[in-house]
């Protein structure tokens, strides 16, 4: 059906309705003439009267009425449709498809998400887990989150969590045999267990910093891990030093079973951040998981 035809018909329901062309123009906000014009077009595309006019009256005709009982419901199903369309204008629902490296996901999505799921049961979520850098346009997904150094330029981006740390973490059993190592520098004589970067390919090249000076290290070791877990693992079995967030380590750390070094070269950087493309407008239910998830001090 066309477009023009469609209005035609909402028209001529909007006369039978009130009786009168007059009173339908007004409601409809059109002129008189143009509203015959359209019912007119109506009548002569089917070849039939469907409004029987006297001077005082506008009434359908028999033919004009079998169409107005299949009009008024079918044009309520529209009216209800389009009033439900506000719902997702104001009200949080619909799905959201978010994209974040497994840490993020675990140490400070999940535990958000869970309260924020309770209060907005008309979300749903899907939370793809991935360490590469997702174009999230291309993939469809309405929001990802990563640290904030590699969050692009051109998108929105919003702090989700506190700076970050690297912690350089080995067991008792590792030292029992190794030297504490004091300098980035003495790494070189160490069992070091490297990082395989999903994203470039390449291996994670250490970083430190102390008083203002930047250091990179790439380390030599018997194992190499693209997942973090492992690396963690590896290092609470004593097969060397593992580089980890501190906050992954915190309680290995706590209870003894790692021992935390080079402390005074690991120093803070910026933490995780939900970021979004720019949109005018930011659907409902992606503006409260923003607010749900912004970092506040």
């Amino acid at each position: 059906m066309k477009r023009d035809e469609l209005n035609d018909l909402a028209a001529f329901v909007a006369v039978a309705d009130a009786g009168s062309f007059t009173r339908a123009a007004a409601q409809l906000h059109m002129s008189q003439s143009a509203l015959s014009h359209a019912i007119r077009q109506l009548e002569e595309r089917h070849g039939i009267r469907l409004l029987a006019r006297t001077t005082r009256s506008v009434s359908p005709t028999e033919a004009g009425r079998r169409l107005l009982q299949t009009l008024r419901p079918a044009l309520a199903d529209i009216a209800t449709g389009i009033s439900r369309l506000s719902e997702f204008r104001d009200k949080p629902a619909g799905t959201l498809r978010i994209t974040a490296a497994k840490h993020a996901a675990i140490a400070v999505l999940w535990p958000k998400l869970r309260t924020f799921m309770a209060e907005y049961i008309d979300v749903k979520v899907e939370l793809s887990v991935d360490e590469g850098l997702i174009d999230i346009v291309a993939g469809n997904f309405d929001a990802g989150v990563r640290l904030g150094e590699q969050v692009d330029h051109d998108m929105i981006a919003v702090r989700i969590s506190p700076d970050m740390r690297l912690a350089i973490v080995g067991s008792p059993a590792y030292f029992a045999s190794h030297p504490v190592p004091t300098t980035p520098h003495e790494l070189s004589k160490h069992d070091c267990i490297n990082y395989r970067q999903r994203t470039s390919g390449g291996l994670y090249a250490w970083e430190f910093e102390k008083d203002g000076r930047e250091l990179t290290v790439r380390v030599e070791g018997s194992l190499v891990f693209n997942e973090s877990d492992l690396v963690v693992q590896a290092a609470l079995d004593g097969r060397g030093l593992a580089p980890a967030f501190a906050t992954q380590v915190a309680e290995h750390v706590a209870a003894g079973r790692l021992i935390s070094v080079l402390d005074d070269w690991c120093q803070p950087y910026p933490g995780y951040f939900l970021y979004y493309p720019t949109r005018r407008q930011t659907p409902p239910a992606l503006a409260a998981l923003v607010e749900a998830l912004r970092y506040r001090i």
